[in-house]
């Protein structure tokens, strides 16, 4: 269940959020370390990096929108494998640059 070279895009717009459907996350793995890199929808361009342990992932994350806002944050997410093979990620995550919190699923999306 490796997240490298996976892309992600949201179920669902995000409420209280600024992801969407529209946007795409390109994550990277190397052991414990994950990263990714997003955009799409309202978020011109954002960034997360955080730590891997078994199914859990903890990172940081900030991102610039479209109207010129920048913004960051702390996520937890579940990794769940599909039946299909795909992944998915049960978000929780919380403003720091702002007031606001909540939860987000993304799912894998096929090339």
């Amino acid at each position: 269940m490796d997240l490298d070279g996976r892309v992600f895009r949201a179920v669902a717009d995000v409420v209280g959020g600024d992801v969407g459907t529209d946007t795409l996350f390109a994550y990277h793995q190397d052991g414990d370390l994950v990263w990714a890199s997003y955009s799409g929808g309202s978020i011109r361009l954002g960034h997360l990096v955080g730590i891997r342990s078994g199914d859990t992932l903890d990172f940081r994350y900030s991102q610039l929108t479209t109207d010129g806002r920048t913004d960051a944050g702390h996520c937890v997410a579940t990794v769940e494998a599909l039946p299909d093979g795909r992944l998915r990620l049960h978000e929780r995550w919380e403003w720091e640059s702002r007031d606001g919190a909540g939860t987000s699923v993304v799912e894998e999306v096929r090339p």
